[in-house]
């Protein structure tokens, strides 16, 4: 685990919390996948199917990212740099209510999710983040999400050694479309997303042109130019519903104690 990127008192606190609750009250594990849910379209496969082949799991390398966060480019919008969250609030409009300290945020369970002030649509997004000591299993463990338009979400998830249904585990695009491989690092370990997003197009109050997204995992490339089916669902096929061509970005408190950092985005001109 890299030096000096996880304080401990308030994880420990919250592992033992938990484990005492679990040893009080016993609760069955998550599920890893269903078998009652709507097919996807085109696919022989249902919304989180649990028969659905999981991705190989390969070893992403040490090429991204490091101990220390890398720079941004020099026409990026930096997002959160390590020491306040100005550029974050929650959908409400209240200031974030998560926890900044030693170059990262942490979520605060139960909280609420936060989303960018600024709102983009065509764009590159660079997000790191860091999954907690384990607890519980499926997606009850290190479970966030990184919400294009606040409406797409790429599945944050740690997926290192933890069986969860294939559209639901860390790179996939929710409910949707599994990750090519399974590149996750231990728990601990920082991560990286480097993501692509064409937004979808809408005429007249109708779909012109659906969105795509292009995701690398730790280096790694697991969605290429995947088409997007529109918003992303638990347990249902995800439509589309017309909206701007801005929207907020959206990161997802799940009630995991996550880590994020060096947050930024590049705004582009895409065609679809």
């Amino acid at each position: 685990m890299p030096k000096a990127t996880w304080t401990y008192a308030a994880t420990l606190a919250f592992s033992s919390a938990a484990l005492l609750v679990s040893a009080q009250s016993p609760r069955p594990p998550a599920p890893t996948g269903y078998d009652d849910t709507p097919l996807i379209p085109g696919s022989e496969w249902r919304v989180h199917d649990g028969k659905r082949p999981r991705p190989k799991v390969v070893d992403p390398g040490t090429a991204v990212p490091g101990e220390k966060p890398g720079r941004a480019p020099a026409d990026a919008i930096v997002l959160f740099d390590g020491k306040d969250l100005s550029k974050w609030q929650h959908a409400d409009g209240k200031p974030a209510a998560w926890k900044v300290e030693n170059g990262y945020m942490e979520v605060v369970a139960k909280t609420g999710e936060i989303v960018t002030r600024e709102e983009f649509g065509d764009c590159q997004l660079h997000v790191e983040f860091q999954t907690p000591p384990p607890v519980g299993n499926s997606q009850e463990r290190g479970n966030s999400g990184v919400f294009l338009m606040g409406k797409y979400e790429v599945q944050v998830l740690d997926s290192w050694e933890n069986l969860t249904y294939a559209d639901g585990q860390a790179g996939a695009i929710y409910g949707q479309t599994p990750p090519l491989v399974n590149a996750s690092r231990k728990p601990g370990e920082w991560q990286a997303y480097d993501i692509t997003f064409v937004a979808p197009r809408f005429k007249d109050g109708k779909l012109e042109t659906p969105a795509y997204v292009t995701v690398f995992h730790n280096g790694v490339l697991v969605q290429n130019h995947t088409q997007i089916m529109g918003t992303t669902r638990h347990r249902a096929v995800g439509s589309y519903e017309p909206h701007g061509p801005k929207a907020s970005l959206r990161l997802q408190d799940h009630g995991n104690p996550m880590h994020f950092r060096n947050i930024w985005i590049r705004p582009l001109d895409l065609k679809p």
